[in-house]
């Protein structure tokens, strides 16, 4: 499995109930895709909302987020860890 970071725009004013929300709509579909959101992340203030996940695909994860009502360009393969 391929490790992934995305990152979503215009989540200015979310609340940390609002985007446990929006984790738990990823979390209730991601096995359709073979995919796992470990974590995410919000600045409110800028409205960034950043997800850290495992899967088979970049797509893979790009179709999670757009069914679960976040869609985003910005997925990015994290093929070096140290």
């Amino acid at each position: 499995m391929a490790t992934f970071m995305d990152v979503h725009s215009g989540f200015v004013g979310v609340t940390r109930e609002q985007l446990k929300e929006a984790h738990e709509r990823d979390l209730a579909i991601e096995k359709d895709e073979g995919v796992h959101f470990e974590r995410a992340w919000l600045d409110p203030e800028s409205g960034k909302v950043f997800c850290l996940a495992t899967g088979p695909s970049r797509d893979a994860v790009m179709r999670i987020h757009a069914r679960a009502g976040h869609p985003t360009p910005e997925v990015y393969e994290l093929p070096i860890e140290v």
